[in-house]
């Protein structure tokens, strides 16, 4: 074999190297494309509750942020202490990234005033600009959940003496994109699931629109 043959054979394996390479990075680098919950079309509709500080929050507040949303009550002994646990891995893992924003609503706003939210904020140091704590009318909260966030009622009798069957509580963490779009729901009590929402969230950060 004559040296320009092995010159061309060289330089097409190095070619083809170099093409697997870039398509193997280009691949695993890709942003995986996260589905979207619910009817065709369905969007996060619009709100006004009381956050932590006793001001009123409402979806102009949140537009354009990637949300992580739960429902929970201040004096649950049931999961929510171990919700908000690994809720607080997440916030810290996000914290100061002005494109993330977490939302804690209550279920019990006839306990949870704006004061109470604010010293159960206080205990995973949370800053009220990024981790919002959410109370207001019931019927509200609860539509809200139902109809935006699509999250169910749980029964598990050890949260608290005064659930009642329609008392709306929930172990998931939602996940809403910028666009208003629901792109996950998450097991707040399980640690694997909430590790796979914090791979979530970096993916909705790469994605274009």
């Amino acid at each position: 074999m004559n040296k320009s043959r092995i010159f061309i054979l060289v330089f097409l394996m190095l070619l083809g190297v170099a093409f697997l390479t870039f398509y193997y990075k280009s691949y695993k680098e890709a942003p995986r494309a996260l589905p979207k919950i619910g009817n065709p079309g369905h969007k996060v509709g619009d709100f006004e509750f009381i956050n932590q500080n006793g001001m009123k929050t409402t979806q102009e507040d949140v537009k354009g942020k990637i949300r992580v949303v739960e429902y929970f009550f201040t004096t649950c002994q049931g999961i929510c202490p171990t919700m908000n646990e690994n809720l607080s891995k997440v916030y810290k893992a996000f914290r100061g990234d002005p494109d993330i924003l977490f939302m804690s609503h209550t279920v019990d706003p006839d306990t949870d005033s704006a004061e109470q939210m604010k010293r159960y904020a206080e205990r995973f140091d949370a800053d009220p600009n990024q981790w919002i704590f959410l109370t207001g009318e019931k019927k509200a909260l609860y539509d809200m959940a139902v109809q935006s966030y699509l999250i169910t009622a749980v029964d598990d009798k050890d949260y608290n003496k005064k659930i009642t069957p329609d008392f709306i509580h929930s172990q998931y963490l939602v996940l809403v994109d910028k666009y208003d779009n629901i792109r996950g729901a998450y097991d707040g009590t399980d640690m694997a699931k909430v590790n796979k929402l914090m791979n979530d969230i970096e993916s909705l950060k790469k994605e274009k629109n």
